[in-house]
């Protein structure tokens, strides 16, 4: 399982706006191959940052199979404009301890 970690900074007053987009944007993300579940966190101390975590279940399910996809495309239309600045995407794996 691979764990999609970014840290959105939303642009100052869409805060609302973007949570409603997210919601129609999540239906493209958790209809792909290799999704496994993703959340949206609220930042309490700062307004308009939140956390995105996605799981799924290879970086290729990802990186190659959603980005490549029409479904990206869409999601893109829905959010890509709310964030400054645009965020870094980074995947992490899971170590037994």
């Amino acid at each position: 399982m691979i764990l999609e970690a970014v840290m959105l900074h939303v642009k100052p007053g869409l805060e609302s706006d973007f949570e409603a987009a997210f919601k129609k944007a999540s239906n493209f993300i958790s209809s792909m191959d290799g999704y496994l579940s993703h959340e949206l966190h609220r930042c309490i101390e700062v307004q308009g940052k939140y956390l995105l975590l996605v799981r799924w279940e290879t970086l290729e399910s990802h990186t190659v199979g959603f980005r490549s996809s029409a479904e990206y495309q869409e999601w893109k239309k829905l959010l890509h404009h709310f964030y400054e600045p645009f965020p870094t995407v980074e995947h992490f794996e899971e170590i037994e301890i």
